[in-house]
C-alpha cells in the first residue's frame, strides 16, 4: 500500500485541485485502486471461505441465515430451530467465510443447482416474468447448465467499520480490542469475498450460466470490483427492489480488476483443495 508521506500528497492534490476536477478524480480513484490491492492481498490472512458439506456446517449456514432474514430483516418468520431453511436447499451447495483467528463465520452465500428437470431456480419460481432477456431465460439452457446464487448473508458484527461507537456490543459491535485495524478494513468486502467463493465453485464445477436476484446498487458497487452483472430485466418488489442479473465465466474474467484477480485467486485455490477432499 502507499507510503503515509505518498497518502498525504494525494490528500493535499485534492484538496488543491479539488474531488471534482479531472485531476481530482484521477487521484481519487487511484487512492481507491491502491486501497482495494492492499484489502485483496490481505483478506486471505484473515478470512478463508469453507465449502458446507456436513451437517454441523450447514447449520452454521442456516443459523446464520435465520439470524440475518428472519430476526433483523423479517424476510422469513422465525422459528424455534433458529435455522432459516427453504427447498432449495435440498439441490444446493452453501458456502462461508470464516474468520481464522477466531473460528467465527462471518458470511454465507448459497448455490442453488438444479439436478433434476423439476427442479427450479428460485428466480424461475419466484420471479420468473421479471426477466425479459429471452435469450438468457434459464429455461433456455440445460439444468446442469445453470445455478443461481442467493441467501448471501453476513451477521452484523462483520459490518462494522472501526469507527462505530462500542455502545453497541449487545447486539453484535465490534470490540476494536479484537480485531486489528487491517481485519476491520477487510470485514466490509466479505460480500465479495462470498460471490468469489460461489464463483469458484461455479467455474470449477464448469456451471456456464449463473443467475442473482439483487438490488440494482449491489451490482453497481459490485463494478468496483470488476464483477460485471448483465441485468435482464426490470426492477420489481420481491423483498425490496430488485432485479434479476446475469454473468458467467467470461463475463467475471473480463471485468476483475488486478488487486481482486489475486484475492478471487487466493480464494479458488482454497474452494479446489477442498473439492478435491
Amino acid at each position: 500500500m502507499q507510503s503515509r508521506d505518498s497518502k498525504s500528497w494525494l490528500d493535499l492534490l485534492i484538496k488543491v485541485t479539488g474531488n471534482r476536477s479531472k485531476v481530482g478524480k484521477l487521484i481519487e480513484g487511484y487512492k481507491k485502486l491502491q486501497e482495494a490491492n492492499y484489502i485483496s492481498s490481505h483478506f486471505s490472512s484473515y478470512l478463508s471461505p469453507v465449502l458446507a458439506f456436513d451437517e454441523t456446517l450447514k447449520t452454521e449456514v442456516f443459523k446464520i441465515r435465520h439470524g440475518v432474514y428472519c430476526e433483523e430483516l423479517s424476510f422469513e418468520p422465525t422459528n424455534r430451530q433458529q435455522q432459516e431453511i427453504d427447498d432449495f436447499d435440498a439441490f444446493s451447495v452453501h458456502g462461508l467465510i470464516q474468520h481464522r483467528n477466531s473460528n467465527a463465520y462471518a458470511g454465507t452465500v448459497r448455490i442453488v443447482t438444479p439436478q433434476e428437470d423439476s427442479h427450479q431456480l428460485p428466480i424461475e419460481k419466484y420471479c420468473l416474468n421479471s426477466i425479459t432477456d429471452n435469450k438468457l431465460n434459464p429455461s433456455q439452457f440445460p439444468r446442469h447448465e445453470v445455478c443461481e446464487v442467493s441467501r448471501l448473508a453476513v451477521p452484523a458484527a462483520f459490518r462494522r467499520r472501526q469507527m462505530d461507537k462500542f455502545d453497541g456490543a449487545a447486539v453484535g459491535g465490534i470490540n476494536q480490542q479484537t480485531f486489528s485495524v487491517t481485519e476491520l478494513r477487510c470485514f466490509p468486502f466479505i460480500a465479495v469475498g462470498l460471490y468469489f467463493s460461489a464463483a469458484a465453485y461455479i467455474v470449477c464445477k464448469d456451471i456456464k450460466h449463473t443467475y442473482v436476484m439483487m438490488e440494482p446498487r449491489l451490482a453497481r458497487s459490485m463494478r468496483f470490483v470488476g464483477i460485471q452483472f448483465e441485468q435482464i430485466g426490470p426492477v420489481v418488489d420481491y423483498h425490496g427492489k430488485r432485479a434479476p442479473f446475469y454473468i458467467n465465466p467470461s463475463l467475471l474474467y473480463k471485468g476483475l480488476s488486478p488487486g481482486f484477480k489475486t484475492m478471487f485467486a487466493h480464494i479458488q485455490k482454497d474452494i479446489r483443495s477442498q473439492l478435491k477432499n
